[in-house]
């Protein structure tokens, strides 16, 4: 996506939120809470749809309203705007908004989500086998990028030693697919899809290459506006509260998670099913963003030129611990979804 047509799809965004907002002033006293999401299996999809943010509604007389992006840096730039209170997004745009602007992060939703694809009778082995081949990747302000820097690494090569292909993350299984290069990385679900279609094959999962959190790496986090944080704690919290909950519903039942989220962002069952059954996706009840977890992440993002030296993402880990100890307290039926 160029320049212009990045600041034309934003424009349009906020032209769609900023009326609302700003009829009387906040967001609030429009009755509305507006949460950015992107079209994956996020748990916020089935907090909304198995019910869990009716309550918090009726409690607090807000509307909790869903603002759907492709990707983060657009989803950030709402945010700065004022357009959005809460957002869900990949961790590198979740920490760069938790670094730059007036804004914490709350909670670690998703782990894993990244992936490097080759074509189904590819040769390669390893990502040490991709010296000298074409690999599609989302762009260097991705976290996608420094994964595979990171994969490489391990195997005494650098960027100079393959061929790097910017495309659209969604595009990047059908690039592979057709062997128009010779491998990708990106996010799912488009992982999940490109598995589904039986032309592409896992290289290297993220957990392979930077685990970090419980043996997986970070994948999305949740992350709020300090002036809503500051005014609304009751209601953030039982946002997260609501994420947590759909997390242990997921991890109860996954297969009817499948289904909700197919009916929610409109990809189909056993795609997402897939995900679910080889950890492509993988779900915790431990959603709190330690400053362990984020040093180490933030130093990998630092390392990449994607945070700038003086960058520090601002945490808030009380709404998760105290999330996580209000459903602990109920029904769990286990730790960590299926990751192998």
């Amino acid at each position: 996506m160029t320049t212009i047509q990045l600041e034309r799809s934003v424009f349009l965004c906020l032209c769609g939120i900023l009326p609302t907002l700003f009829a009387s002033g906040s967001a609030l006293a429009q009755q509305e809470v507006n949460y950015g999401v992107q079209p994956d299996t996020d748990p916020s999809f089935i907090a909304k749809a198995l019910g869990y943010f009716e309550p918090i509604e009726k409690k607090y007389n807000v509307k909790v309203v869903f603002r759907e992006f492709s990707y983060g840096a657009p989803e950030n730039q709402a945010m700065a705007a004022g357009a959005l209170q809460v957002a869900s997004a990949g961790m590198g745009p979740a920490t760069i908004a938790a670094s730059r602007l007036p804004a914490k992060l709350v909670a670690i939703n998703i782990l894993e989500q990244t992936a490097i694809l080759v074509p189904i009778d590819s040769p390669l082995k390893s990502p040490c086998e991709l010296k000298g081949k074409t690999v599609a990747f989302p762009g260097v302000g991705s976290q996608q990028y420094p994964l595979l820097l990171k994969a490489l690494s391990k195997c005494g090569l650098g960027e100079n030693d393959i061929k790097l292909f910017k495309s659209n993350g969604p595009d990047i299984p059908t690039l592979v697919q057709n062997k128009s290069v010779d491998a990708g990385i990106t996010w799912d679900p488009s992982i999940s899809v490109g598995l589904a279609s039986g032309k592409v094959r896992l290289l290297a999962k993220a957990e392979h290459i930077m685990p970090i959190m419980g043996g997986h790496y970070v994948g999305n986090g949740v992350y709020v506006r300090t002036d809503f944080m500051d005014e609304h704690k009751d209601i953030v919290q039982d946002l997260v509260t609501a994420n947590v909950k759909a997390i242990n519903y997921i991890l109860c039942h996954p297969q009817d998670a499948a289904k909700l989220w197919s009916e929610q962002i409109r990809i189909k069952q056993e795609v997402i099913q897939l995900s679910l059954d080889q950890g492509i996706s993988v779900y915790s009840l431990n959603v709190i963003p330690t400053e362990e977890t984020m040093k180490a992440y933030t130093a990998f993002l630092k390392d990449a030129k994607i945070l700038k030296p003086d960058d520090t993402p601002k945490i808030d880990p009380s709404f998760a611990t105290k999330a996580l100890q209000e459903v602990k307290s109920g029904k769990i039926c286990m730790e960590t979804g299926p990751s192998r």
